[in-house]
């Protein structure tokens, strides 16, 4: 498995991924939903806000996973929210997914990240080192529907303390359907 970052070139590639994984999971509505949240990411995000890895195997796409900025107004630590993961539906629960977190994860605490949150399944994710995290350490930008589902880390492995002010998450994300 080689993991590629980025997404020049692979958009189309990438957004029907997304489009086919929640559409097989979630329904049709989800998945379209979903792919047009990835491209909108790839098309409205600056560079310096996007990270984007995804895993291959003889050039053919197994998973992508989305790493993007969220602010919070009274904290200067650099926060990225995981959203969305996708891994190919033949191809899951063979770690492929754990493991392009995992590689995210040390991309992002090597480029100087001090925390990450994602939304999600916390069965899944804390796998990956996440662990819950309530409104009060750490508010979302919009109203959560499962707050059981939030989740976070520290890069750091030593700055645990809650993240102040209120949150902000790139235009992209800011759509209350993906909350």
């Amino acid at each position: 498995m080689e993991f590629r970052s980025g997404y020049a070139t692979r958009q189309q590639q990438i957004v029907e991924l997304f489009i086919e994984t929640f559409s097989a999971s979630e329904g049709a509505d989800e998945g379209r939903l979903i792919g047009d949240f990835v491209r909108n990411l790839m098309e409205t995000t600056p560079d310096e806000e996007l990270f984007v890895w995804s895993a291959y195997e003889n050039d053919a796409l197994l998973g992508c996973i989305f790493l993007s900025r969220l602010t919070y107004d009274h904290d200067d630590r650099t926060v990225f929210i995981l959203s969305p993961v996708a891994v190919k539906t033949d191809r899951q629960k063979t770690g492929i997914g754990q493991h392009l977190i995992l590689h995210g994860l040390d991309h992002l605490r090597k480029a100087g990240v001090d925390f990450v949150v994602t939304y999600g399944d916390p069965n899944y994710y804390s796998k990956t080192g996440f662990h819950q995290i309530s409104e009060e350490f750490a508010q979302a930008p919009l109203k959560l529907s499962f707050p059981d589902g939030w989740l976070g880390q520290s890069l750091t492995n030593h700055d645990e303390r809650s993240l102040i002010g209120a949150s902000r998450c790139v235009p992209a994300l800011n759509n209350q359907e993906l909350w």
